[in-house]
């Protein structure tokens, strides 16, 4: 009798979970919070404090980088003033279905697969995933075979390795996912991995501020060409418009050309 009563209660709570996530789902697909966001004059911004140089933090703790820049911008179009959130990246989507955040605005990729989720605004950077290593020889993914490769859990470099298989991952020996690429970094200067699959805006500029970049290769795998975008909750229909009116005109004024040059020296804009 005890043991069906667990049983019964285990099923009680699952289904209030699963009624839970249902819930989250068709208010994030359904309901438009602008009125909200706009009475409070506040948007809720996750990222990965990580993530150099889209958005990390300095010594004193100051988060900065290129995707701080651009929203801070983006929303003071808006009358709206951001309060950027760290977050579990893995965990990205289910954080903006809950409304913990309000978008997703992080180096985050445009995939098929992710617009079944969340809808995203226009693209405002354009990115590789590309293999770093420190072996000289290294031309193309077969050069990796019985290597161990490094990638972040939940990135858009973890979704190229696993969803082309045949360009990397089946020469690898082994795979080993990173919550940061900066343990990535670690492992791969201690020749613990041989090489990271990672955004080549992030590979550029970490390794240009290394104190031996030469030692450092950056190696076109093929995987195909990714844009960046704002991910946002596909109810927020008026939130999104604002943003794509935003990133129009900062692009239209030469705000986003003059960002790209302060992060990278160079254009990767889309």
């Amino acid at each position: 009798m005890k043991k069906k009563s667990r049983i019964g209660i285990c099923l009680f709570f699952a289904l209030c979970l699963l009624g839970g996530c249902s819930n989250s789902k068709l208010r994030a697909e359904k309901v438009d919070n602008w009125a909200r966001i706009k009475h409070h004059g506040m948007v809720v911004v996750g990222l990965d404090d990580s993530f150099v140089p889209m958005d990390f933090r300095q010594k004193n703790g100051r988060l900065v980088g290129y995707d701080v820049d651009l929203a801070q911008a983006v929303f003071k179009k808006c009358g709206l003033k951001p309060d950027f959130q760290t977050i579990d990246w893995s965990m990205k989507e289910t954080e903006l279905m809950n409304g913990t955040i309000d978008v997703i605005w992080n180096g985050y990729s445009k995939t098929s697969e992710r617009m079944k989720k969340v809808a995203f605004s226009n693209s405002y950077l354009a990115n590789d995933q590309v293999l770093v290593t420190k072996e000289k020889n290294v031309k193309n993914g077969a050069d990796m075979k019985d290597k161990t490769i490094g990638v972040q859990s939940g990135s858009s470099g973890y979704d190229c390795y696993v969803g082309y298989p045949d360009m990397l991952k089946k020469y690898a020996r082994k795979t080993i996912q990173y919550d940061t690429f900066n343990d990535a970094f670690l492992d791969l200067d201690a020749k613990r991995i041989s090489g990271i699959v990672i955004d080549e805006v992030y590979a550029s500029y970490v390794i240009s501020h290394k104190s031996d970049p030469l030692s450092y290769h950056e190696v076109s795998i093929g995987y195909p060409k990714e844009e960046f975008a704002v991910g946002i909750r596909k109810g927020d229909k008026k939130l999104r418009l604002k943003i794509n009116r935003a990133l129009k005109e900062l692009k239209r004024d030469g705000t986003i050309k003059k960002i790209n040059h302060k992060w990278f020296g160079k254009n990767f804009i889309n």
